[in-house]
């Protein structure tokens, strides 16, 4: 028997180092999960870099934020990184639901054997139209969501192209967004789908050195910045077909 959506506990890995961010991060993912904050554990590899890989154990699902204190390409300096991607790998051997935010996705990607790339200096940033692909229509996640859903991205590093025996979801002109593993309830986002417009201001506002310019930089990306409800809505979608087995149709 499928348990109830209040019983269900999943643990968020991440890699956040403020605190602010960090309590924001966790609100967001609970908020539109559509789950109580206490339904999901955190394992911050700041604070635990050497973590066990059997920490996901007993979780109906992990979820993976993003980052913007560390580089998925270099994993010299952040040792978490090829824990992280080992234990998302054994996430996929065992069919633990995943769902990947960001610096997630790009661990994901490096990990079943993708390619990252740097972006340098020019890259998406703010809320931008997400395309989907035909196999989407017929995802758990993505099944229903119209094609040019607006979401929040804000990312350095990209993928052009999905990692082996993974299906593309969805994509921009500039990069692949999303992708299924294919036998494995695992699913990763290079768009931030726990993440909306008043977060977005927030969360860029407090990078701002690390993303924008100056103040004008930064304003001219809020301002033309739009609300992403059908982005926000796959989490709660990943919850409901996923993990819950509802109809998606």
């Amino acid at each position: 028997m499928t348990k109830g959506r209040d019983k269900l506990k999943l643990l968020l890995l991440q890699i956040r180092e403020s605190p602010k961010v960090r309590r924001e991060e966790l609100e967001s993912f609970a908020r539109y999960c559509r789950l109580n904050i206490n339904q999901i554990d955190v394992l911050n590899v700041f604070d635990t870099p050497d973590f066990s890989l059997n920490s996901n154990a007993g979780y109906d699902a992990l979820l993976v934020g993003g980052a913007s204190d560390a580089n998925v390409l270099h994993p010299e300096k952040y040792r978490f990184v090829p824990r992280a991607q080992e234990l998302l790998m054994r996430c996929v051997d065992v069919k633990q639901p995943v769902f990947a935010s960001c610096f997630g996705y790009q661990l994901a990607v490096l990990a079943l054997g993708g390619e990252i790339i740097h972006d340098g200096d020019i890259y998406e940033m703010g809320t931008i139209p997400i395309s989907l692909t035909e196999d989407a229509g017929r995802d758990l996640v993505f099944q229903g969501v119209p094609d040019g859903f607006m979401a929040v991205s804000v990312h350095k590093q990209k993928s052009v192209t999905v990692p082996p025996n993974t299906i593309s979801l969805a994509h921009t002109a500039v990069c692949n967004h999303s992708f299924k593993v294919i036998n494995s309830p695992f699913w990763a986002f290079q768009f931030h789908p726990e993440v909306d417009k008043r977060i977005l201001i927030e969360r860029l506002t407090f990078y701002k050195e690390h993303y924008t310019n100056d103040d004008g930089h930064l304003d001219s990306v809020l301002s033309v910045a739009q609300e992403t409800p059908e982005a926000n809505d796959l989490c709660a979608r990943f919850i409901d077909h996923v993990l819950l087995g509802l109809d998606p149709s």
